[in-house]
């Protein structure tokens, strides 16, 4: 499921409400540095230049949108980055996040600027500046090992680890949304869990050290490329959450 345009939407988040799509990864094909078993874009393909939208064509595509839906009375709750890959990659991104928020203080001034990562890029500055002045710095961190985040993820960068990303995440002093995918199935012969008591005290331990302002957790919803994979249930979901709740972390749970 590839997003073809640069502003798409607004469709109805789960967890944002209405929120304009924002792409600024190659429109045909996905681009990360993850690799995730459970991506609904599906795994990444090789391409020696991958084309990216210039901030140019960002902005006027950005801009012919908002007025589009202000000439409709379309309410407008996030203007969201996400899409087909890592937004961050984006060698401009700094600068396509200044002007987004520049268009929607002209246009839809109480609308929020979100940012769905996987937070990998955090090791520049340049990609921290931006997200910080985002209203939704949505970051990812699937496991608390570097073993199951590795399965998981497929980063790649191999030896990328645990304590690297949330050194990284640290730099939001907790200003910052948490967001983790829980699975079971399994990957080249691989077993997938990060529902085990041995996974939850290691994520649980990256939690405390990083003190989230919120944090959200999911399940897969749509077909993933991995077609091992297993939805977890509501009840465990729950159940997962119930010890960072009692903490009195804001948790919030899409199953």
């Amino acid at each position: 499921m590839l997003f073809g345009q640069i502003a798409y939407g607004p469709i109805h988040s789960r967890r944002l409400g209405t929120s304009l799509g924002m792409e600024i990864m190659p429109l045909e094909h996905k681009l990360c540095t993850f690799n995730c078993v459970y991506c609904e874009c599906g795994w990444n393909e090789s391409v020696s230049h991958p084309q990216l939208p210039s901030r140019k064509e960002v902005y006027e595509a950005l801009e012919a949108k908002l007025q589009a839906l202000r000439k409709e009375d379309i309410h407008l709750d996030v203007i969201t980055f996400s899409g087909n890959g890592e937004p961050t990659l984006h060698p401009d991104f700094l600068g396509i996040i200044e002007d987004t928020c520049a268009l929607r203080d002209r246009y839809y001034p109480t609308a929020k600027v979100s940012v769905l990562s996987n937070s990998t890029q955090l090791g520049r500055e340049d990609v921290v500046q931006a997200l910080k002045r985002c209203d939704n710095r949505i970051l990812k961190l699937d496991a608390g090992t570097d073993e199951m985040m590795r399965r998981i993820d497929l980063p790649v960068n191999s030896s990328l680890t645990v304590e690297t990303i949330v050194g990284w995440l640290q730099q939001f002093s907790g200003d910052f949304v948490l967001q983790t995918c829980f699975l079971r199935g399994e990957h080249n012969g691989l077993t997938i869990d990060n529902t085990t008591k041995e996974e939850l005290q290691a994520w649980y331990q990256a939690v405390d050290r990083l003190q989230p302002k919120q944090i959200m957790i999911y399940v897969i919803d749509r077909k993933t490329p991995e077609e091992s994979l297993e939805k977890i249930s509501r009840e465990q979901m729950e159940q997962i959450a119930a010890p960072l709740i009692q903490k009195g972390f804001d948790v919030s749970i899409s199953a």
